[in-house]
């Protein structure tokens, strides 16, 4: 497992991050032990950086890792939560909102302080709001020791980059923006370079659709980009590979990111996850799904308040 600084802060994390989201058993049902399983396997796998959020699982997701990472040492890990949105379309980011959502976190994860907490799905709020009361919220909650580092998670590439030049945001997440069929991430990564913002990327997957399996029913990308996607799957299965093995392995080379997060649920998840970037990438099978996907490249969604349909859970 190799290690990277995040962006200015003192975190030093795993290249690939454990996705907490499936312990809130939202992409299908997960049981106590098997989550329990899946982080201590993470663990001893090398992943030091867990990243979840009230939202996943209504907070079965943090209270599941928090029992999970009961009894180990706190400065093996490091955590990752969010703020400002609890349910499909229940979002506030009201700085006393902001108190109340990190003192809830802290006492499901079982911890004094957390290491990121980050403005959840910043889209679904005022972008002044962010800027003027969320973040500061969380500034005040980093002199008081409770939070290290504060960032913001989103789709909109143009908004999250506004965010980060108007105020100092120490990390942004970015998710299904560095994968297989969209690479729009890394016309990015100079200027949250420049802002001194910390790169995660995320759902290298893309939500599924990079999977044999394919993308869930809720899913909001084309009827095409979700064709293309099940193409690629059938010619990596034909040449005796696997979508989500080359999807994971590409992401993870991602300019500018310190760390790629994988939503994962069980143990042997974990262990595929990490035998999968010990291989080396097949060059020839890529250059033959780049092409197949080539007809939707940069090809996304809208997603925000004027989307019309809420945001979903990414992996």
């Amino acid at each position: 497992m190799r290690y990277r600084r995040l962006g200015n802060t003192d975190l030093i994390v795993s290249e690939l991050a454990f996705g907490a989201s499936p312990l809130g058993s939202v992409f299908g049902a997960v049981d106590e032990q098997d989550a329990i399983d899946a982080v201590r396997t993470a663990l001893d796998a090398g992943i030091n950086l867990f990243d979840v959020a009230p939202y996943y699982g209504a907070t079965t997701a943090e209270a599941r890792l928090g029992r999970a990472l009961h009894g180990v040492a706190r400065d093996s890990y490091l955590l990752a939560t969010k703020v400002g949105r609890y349910g499909a379309a229940d979002f506030d980011f009201s700085a006393r909102r902001v108190r109340r959502s990190v003192t809830e976190s802290l006492t499901r994860l079982g911890t004094d302080h957390l290491d990121l907490v980050q403005c959840h799905d910043i889209e679904f709020g005022s972008p002044d709001r962010i800027v003027e009361e969320t973040l500061p919220a969380l500034r005040g909650l980093q002199d008081e020791g409770l939070v290290r580092h504060v960032g913001i998670t989103g789709y909109p590439l143009p908004l999250l980059g506004h965010v980060a030049q108007r105020t100092r945001v120490d990390t942004v997440l970015s998710y299904c923006q560095y994968t297989l069929h969209d690479r729009r991430l890394a016309a990015w990564t100079d200027h949250f370079a420049a802002c001194g913002t910390g790169v995660v990327n995320a759902a290298p997957l893309a939500m599924g659709a990079l999977t044999r399996r394919g993308a869930p029913g809720w899913h909001p990308g084309s009827a095409e980009l979700l064709a293309r996607c099940a193409a690629a799957a059938d010619l990596c299965e034909a040449a005796g590979s696997d979508l989500a093995t080359l999807a994971l392995q590409f992401s993870v080379r991602a300019p500018g990111a310190a760390t790629t997060v994988v939503g994962t649920g069980s143990a042997e998840e974990v262990r595929r996850n990490v035998g999968r970037l010990a291989e080396a990438i097949d060059e020839e099978l890529l250059a033959r799904v780049e092409a197949c996907l080539a007809p939707v490249r940069d090809q996304g969604w809208t997603s925000g308040r004027t989307a019309g349909r809420p945001a979903q859970v990414r992996s």
